[in-house]
């Protein structure tokens, strides 16, 4: 599977709890739409409490989005490496390997 694929338990989720799924979506378009930020900054903010919680998927998920929305890898990168000083350099680097499992497979 390319990882700019959908993973595969986002896939079984989706086909396996319907309308709850369809319910996340609509959640997500929601708060999209409540304020002024664009696409690629709601994407860069999402990526970072991705990176915050540690969430492998999470970073996957808005790494890849991001790019659809337009942001660069540099943008991508510093969006987590301004991270370092608030969750610290281990955290940081770790995100920023699992950016790259996105960047590098485009």
């Amino acid at each position: 599977m390319s990882r700019m694929d959908l993973p595969d338990q986002y896939v079984n989720l989706r086909s396996k709890y319907v309308d709850f799924m369809q319910a996340l979506d609509h959640l997500g378009k929601a708060a999209s739409e409540q304020g002024p930020l664009d696409e690629k900054t709601s994407h860069l903010i999402q990526l970072a409490a991705g990176v915050a919680i540690r969430s492998q998927g999470a970073v996957h998920s808005h790494a890849r989005r991001a790019l659809q929305a337009g942001c660069t890898a540099e943008e991508i990168n510093h969006a987590v490496i301004l991270l370092t000083s608030t969750i610290g350099f281990p955290n940081v680097s770790a995100a920023l390997s699992w950016v790259d499992d996105i960047l590098l497979d485009r």
